[in-house]
């Protein structure tokens, strides 16, 4: 049957017309003495490790790019000179006193690039500094405390900034000790030369007696037409009457009310109740408490095989009135080629349920910014492929939290999976029974067994503007305690021990990825990212090999973007025909991946990738210089609170090729590249 292909011209029109649709230059009418200004920059001699967005954020003259135009942006030579005056005065703010700034401004027609050169000035080290605080009610004790942290200090160099910053860092720290009425306009520093040639003498002072203050009335608001449990109200509460005062409880009280996700609106108020006491009013306002969210991935590649995956699910935040969060959704994944009657299906719909608390241990026994949750899953998929017919069913129960707000977990205790497969076509069983390895990850299996992840982020911001990393660790064991008892268990022929009529599985399998970001350029508008994630799986006991639902493969959105979904690997092995949608995976994964992010117009951003690596089957050996590559581009679509990508990747090297290499004609001519839309950053 002839297949439908996508001229290679496509994927390039799709892209570069995004790219270019929407700017037009403006024509703008200049006045012989005026001049567009085309782009600035920031020369700094001195000290080749400044850091030049110190200075950019004073710039206020910058090219400025809309959606439908490039508004050209006339050179005004006094914000020039503003701008020149606001670098020079952040200049002796961060130490560098006597600083020189100046500006080269240089023409081309019509079009002006303005220089910043600044020269660094003179750093002060701090030879001697003195402490003058209160020694009344121990606050003289409690400051000193904390002398390992105080940023002001004998060696460092002298600097405004850094005051401000230890100023605000102290008041933090006994704000934590009980003193609610310190606040920074009873700081003050003295500095100034004590004859030694370029030294500094500091005085750090706090002339004020400050006393400790304790929790007065606590009380606890919200609308009348919010029916809420006062049981987790309570739990969520950390400020109690005659307790010491402790901004980290205050901090902590709203990060466990906002957490519920119940109230738009969460205000810790306090309130000076005389000079010891402080009275606090806990004040909610209700938020949108039910509603519907959507979520839709497609890709495509020049064989013409699209494959499309939508996702809508219900939700509500408080369905037994205390912060329990009800999710269920209903989710498909369509495959097909455009003129063919290759196709394949999945549907499926789960349902979950999150419980505000730890189930068995009380809230008395978390403190922190966040109470860990409970969490009920249930699942069911119904998968229709030209080979076979599959249905799963899954169950979990476990708990979920985040840690010292970067870490966030999910431990299931109970994990559930019941697999069963039916109409087999008569090649794909005939497929299997030349290859026990392969049979045994596509029979019928019960998987019972205990799951772990672990999210590492130094950025709490789900599309970050900042340089980040995260780490990911992913964890499954399974079927170990079952097999305590398989000898109680009916077995088939295979000697496997049976659960509910099928074989259980026994496995353990993990999975890591770290990923690392950097922003830099005059506003951090560039971004450099890199990624390696490495996976291993190993049946073992009751098993021959991993379930198919659990092995890894390569390829799709995030992952090898040269290839669509499942259609790399293992290792060298050709496409398996078996199949008339891709499906090649592995026990064991290798990749690396490196991403430069950079801005366009609007809000719209450019990326340039490079990808290698590939998934393996172990039990037939793991040939290393099997590795895949794959480069690319994309567009994307930054809004700040979500991104919306594609992506078009090309390989490079694809090992199951008789020519391994591939240029870029080879590739587009070949079916070597794939096409990607997806949401969020791939890593």
């Amino acid at each position: 049957m002839k297949k439908k292909t996508l001229s290679p011209l496509f994927y390039l029109a799709v892209l570069a017309g995004l790219a270019t649709s929407c700017a037009s230059l403006s024509k703008v009418e200049l006045a012989e003495d005026e001049y567009i200004l085309d782009s600035y920059k920031i020369e700094v001699s001195g000290d080749p490790f400044f850091n030049v967005s110190e200075l950019s954020q004073y710039v206020r003259q910058k090219p400025v790019r809309s959606l439908f135009e490039r508004k050209a942006v006339i050179l005004n030579k006094r914000s020039t000179a503003l701008s020149r005056t606001a670098m020079g005065e952040r200049l002796t703010k961060l130490g560098y006193y006597d600083s020189k700034v100046d500006t080269l401004i240089t023409y081309k027609g019509k079009k002006a690039k303005v220089t910043y050169q600044v020269e660094l000035g003179q750093q002060i080290p701090i030879d001697t500094i003195i402490f003058r605080l209160p020694e009344a009610d121990g606050f003289r004790t409690d400051f000193m405390a904390d002398s390992s942290k105080i940023l002001v200090r004998q060696g460092e160099n002298l600097s405004e900034v850094t005051m401000e910053e230890e100023i605000a860092r102290s008041v933090e720290s006994l704000r934590s000790k009980g003193y609610y009425n310190i606040d920074q306009s009873q700081y003050h520093f003295y500095a100034g030369t004590n004859g030694r040639a370029g030294k500094a003498a500091v005085i750090y002072e706090i002339p004020s007696t400050i006393r400790k203050s304790y929790i007065g009335k606590v009380s606890v608001t919200y609308p009348e037409d919010l029916k809420f449990k006062e049981s987790v109200l309570r739990g969520m509460n950390l400020l109690h009457p005659g307790d010491l005062y402790n901004v980290d409880k205050v901090s902590n009280t709203y990060s466990r009310f906002s957490s519920l996700r119940v109230f738009q609106s969460v205000g810790v108020n306090l309130t000076p109740a005389d000079s010891t006491t402080v009275d606090c009013n806990i004040a909610l306002t209700k938020s949108k408490l039910q509603g519907f969210k959507t979520n839709l991935e497609v890709s495509t590649n020049s064989s013409g095989l699209i494959g499309i995956s939508p996702r809508l699910s219900y939700y509500h935040k408080n369905i037994f009135g205390g912060g329990e969060w009800l999710s269920i959704g209903f989710s498909g994944n369509f495959q097909f080629m455009i003129d063919s009657d290759t196709h394949a299906t999945e549907v499926g719909t789960s349902a979950s349920l999150s419980l505000p608390r730890f189930l068995g241990l009380g809230y008395e026994r978390f403190q922190g910014s966040n109470v860990p949750r409970t969490e009920f899953n249930l699942s069911f998929s119904h998968q229709n492929r030209p080979e076979y017919t599959r249905n799963l069913f899954s169950g979990s129960y476990g708990y979920t939290g985040i840690y010292r707000r970067k870490l966030s977990y999910q431990i299931y205790p109970l994990q559930i999976n019941y697999v069963r497969l039916f109409d087999l076509n008569s090649a794909f069983a005939e497929r299997l029974n030349k290859n026990p390895y392969m049979k045994y990850s596509y029979q019928d299996h019960s998987d019972i067994g205990v799951a772990g992840t672990f999210y590492y982020s130094s950025s709490s911001d789900p599309i970050p503007t900042t340089s980040y990393y995260t780490a990911r660790l992913q964890a499954d064991l399974s079927g170990n305690v079952i097999s305590l008892f398989k000898g109680l268990l009916p077995a088939n022929g295979a000697g496997q021990g049976l659960l509910l009529g099928a074989p259980f599985s026994q496995y353990a399998k993990v999975e890591l990825a770290l990923a690392r970001g950097y922003r830099f350029g005059l506003d951090d508008e560039q971004a450099v990212a890199f990624r390696v994630l490495a996976g291993i799986g190993q049946a073992y006991g009751n098993s021959t090999a991993l379930p198919y639902e659990k092995q890894f493969y390569a390829g799709g959105a995030s992952s090898m973007r040269g290839w669509q979904t499942r259609s790399l690997g293992p290792g060298a092995s050709a496409l398996d025909k078996t199949f008339s949608i891709p499906s090649q995976t592995g026990d064991m994964k290798l990749e690396a991946d490196v991403e430069y992010r950079f801005p366009l117009f609007w809000m719209l951003e450019g990326a340039l990738f490079a990808e290698a690596g590939n998934v393996w089957d172990t039990h037939s050996g793991v040939d290393l210089t099997a590795i895949a590559a794959d480069y690319g581009l994309g567009i994307r679509l930054n809004a700040n609170v979500i991104l919306i990508r594609l992506d078009m990747g090309v390989r490079l090297r694809d090992p199951s090729a008789s020519v391994k290499w591939l240029d870029p004609i080879t590739a587009f001519k070949t079916g070597g590249v794939a096409l990607h839309f997806g949401v969020g950053y791939p890593f």
